[in-house]
């Protein structure tokens, strides 16, 4: 019993510290949003005398629910059609593809070039590179099959490339379906701390900041000098991102330009993107976190990098501190700790307390009335710590996979394009219909922290009670939700 105690209170003060470390570099990241946002912003660059030419890449595979309402967007794109080459990478084996000829034929003034690979070798990295060798535009713009640019998308991120030194240009989501449902706007708020805050406060430092996949423009001589897309890792983007800035490429993020695309509205699609994002983030980690922290950048940058790298290893530190504190309650209602252990443990509370700094930001940021803002706030902020916690199972898992080398393939996550109201979403064809089993052992944890919660008020002892019922109410939401999801596939 006593070595159990010392491992969990090992285990349990190693994950806190990890949060606190994480949470250090988020509110270093406020501090600068705050700043960036207080200083009179330049002016956008102007209109190059002369336009270059224009790659636009949208990867496609399976999306007959978004692929028409995507190609309607492009074609709406206010860019010279001389120079704007309009690349469909469709891997396909649905009637994707029909859909796709059909509708292209409604815009013939446009240059459409249809790719269809005889298999999907490389996933989406092996679409991007294989679209490359056929491209012509000295700039490649990406859109995956769910977002729909701006009319002005081009003409407000080309002309940051009359900057030689410029590589990247990233541009900000929003959501087309915030309001569809409680897990929606749980992402949206999830999402907008980290296109606001953290992307926002990274560029301001010259730090390492990451292409998100889409919305974005890259300057094709900056793939090819990074070494092109390669499918080693299942965030491709992330992967490319730290490559061309190591090579001293420079990015530019910019949160007034917005790229609405749709969030998934339903846990097991959230589910998929959340194992592609973890996995692939820790998979680069172990790809470039040596090479970073070798190379000539300052102390503060390096720091940044590590953050951002190992982010995702939050789940992990959340998953063992969760599970830890069982037998330290346990052993302080039995008298078997000193109080000490748990007033030095209560520090890494101010983790939580920069956390919700950060959120409170980014949601600051949207029009709303303090009285709106704070509600909103109160409201989400607690519901999205709890499910985030209740994530932390399936997340760990794919962490772990990605730090061990396991591979596994692209799984796309499903679009369902709601708002057209043409159909509902267990009429999608794209569902799986196999429930994975950690779904089950989320449902058991979330009855496990349930328990634990009523057993310390049983005993008087509310020192975790609030962790732990934010855990049984996450593990229980993100049971409820993927078992209906799943089950109605």
């Amino acid at each position: 019993m006593k070595l159990l105690l010392i491992f969990s209170v090992v285990v349990y003060s190693l994950s806190m510290l990890f949060i606190l470390f994480y949470s250090i570099a988020q509110a270093h990241l406020l501090y600068r949003f705050r700043l960036f946002m207080k200083e009179k912003q330049p002016e956008e660059p102007p209109a190059p005398e002369v336009w270059p030419t224009v790659t636009l890449q949208l990867p496609l595979y399976n999306e007959k629910y978004v692929v028409e309402r995507l190609i309607d967007a492009v074609a709406a794109l206010d860019y010279p059609t001389d120079k704007l080459e309009i690349q469909l990478l469709d891997d396909s084996v649905d009637e994707t593809t029909e859909l796709i000829k059909d509708r292209i034929k409604e815009y013939p003034q446009l240059h459409w070039q249809l790719v269809c690979r005889s298999d999907r070798s490389g996933y989406k990295a092996g679409a991007l590179k294989y679209g490359l060798e056929l491209s012509r535009g000295e700039l490649i713009a990406v859109f995956d099959a769910d977002f729909v640019p701006a009319p002005s998308f081009l003409k407000r991120t080309v002309p940051y490339f009359t900057n030689k030194d410029m590589g990247m240009v990233q541009t900000r989501w929003t959501h087309l379906n915030k309001e569809y449902s409680l897990l929606t706007r749980l992402q949206a708020f999830a999402l907008d701390a980290h296109f606001y805050v953290e992307q926002v406060g990274r560029n301001s430092l010259n730090a390492f900041i990451n292409f998100n996949g889409t919305g974005g423009v890259w300057r094709k001589e900056t793939i090819l000098d990074a070494g092109n897309w390669q499918d080693d890792t299942l965030t491709e983007d992330l992967d490319l991102s730290y490559r061309a800035q190591l090579k001293g490429w420079k990015f530019k993020y910019l949160p007034e330009v917005e790229s609405p695309a749709e969030l998934p509205p339903i846990m097991s699609a959230l589910k998929s993107q959340q194992f592609r994002w973890t996995k692939g983030g820790a998979e680069s980690a172990v790809k470039h976190l040596a090479t970073v922290l070798r190379s000539e950048a300052s102390f503060s940058i390096k720091y940044h990098a590590l953050a951002h790298l190992l982010n995702s290893a939050v789940f992990v530190a959340v998953l063992l501190a969760s599970l830890t504190s069982i037998p330290l309650v346990w052993a302080k209602v039995n008298g078997l700790l000193p109080d000490i252990v748990f007033n030095v443990g209560a520090v890494t509370l101010l983790s939580f307390i920069v956390i919700s700094l950060v959120y409170f930001q980014a949601q600051s940021q949207e029009k709303a009335s303090v009285r709106k803002l704070t509600g909103g706030f109160l409201l989400y902020f607690p519901l999205f710590l709890s499910v985030s916690m209740g994530l932390a199972l399936h997340n760990a898992v794919a962490v772990w996979e990605g730090w061990s080398g396991r591979r596994s393939p692209f799984i796309r996550t499903p679009k369902f394009n709601l708002e057209a109201r043409q159909h509902k979403w267990q009429e999608n064809l794209y569902l799986s219909f196999s429930m994975p089993y950690t779904t089950y052992v989320e449902g058991l944890l979330g009855l496990l922290f349930l328990g634990v919660a009523a057993w310390s008020v049983a005993k008087q002892e509310y020192g975790l009670l609030i962790f732990h019922g934010m855990l049984a109410l996450g593990y229980l939401l993100v049971f409820y939700h993927s078992f209906q999801s799943y089950r109605k596939a």
